[in-house]
């Protein structure tokens, strides 16, 4: 079975689109009959990337967006967000477990998406964050 498009949102750039990414999950995890265990999973990482794509791709510019597709297949569900930034070096990022990072308050948003998602992919420099949870 081909994946086919479930949804497509272009969210602002301010912090009020969490909010919507929240109750997308939310209603979408419904529609979709997610357990609770995926759904944590889900909405963990998924506002994590927004998140990230907002500050750090967009550096909160209010003229940029951050765009989210989601698309199921048989027994997973995908998620790709995408910002209007310059990218990053994502294989050169702090460790957040490392003892020197453990009080720093940022740097755990892609840690966390790649324990709690089932696969991780960057792609355009980084401006493109893939997530896949398999739900079987």
């Amino acid at each position: 079975m081909e994946n086919s498009i479930i949804d497509h949102m272009v969210l602002a750039t301010e912090t009020a689109s969490i909010h919507k990414v929240e109750n997308y999950i939310d209603d979408l995890c419904t529609k979709l009959n997610v357990n609770s265990d995926h759904y944590g999973n889900i909405l963990i990482a998924l506002t994590e990337a927004v998140n990230n794509a907002m500050n750090h791709g967009n550096k909160m510019n209010p003229q940029k967006q951050v765009k989210l597709t989601c698309e199921g297949c048989q027994g997973s569900i995908d998620f790709k967000i995408e910002d209007e930034g310059e990218g990053f070096d994502y294989d050169s990022l702090p460790d957040p477990t490392d003892p020197e990072n453990i009080d720093k308050p940022n740097g755990r948003g892609v840690f966390l998406m790649k324990h709690l998602a089932d696969e991780v992919e960057f792609h355009d420099e980084g401006k493109v964050i893939e997530l896949k949870f398999f739900l079987s």
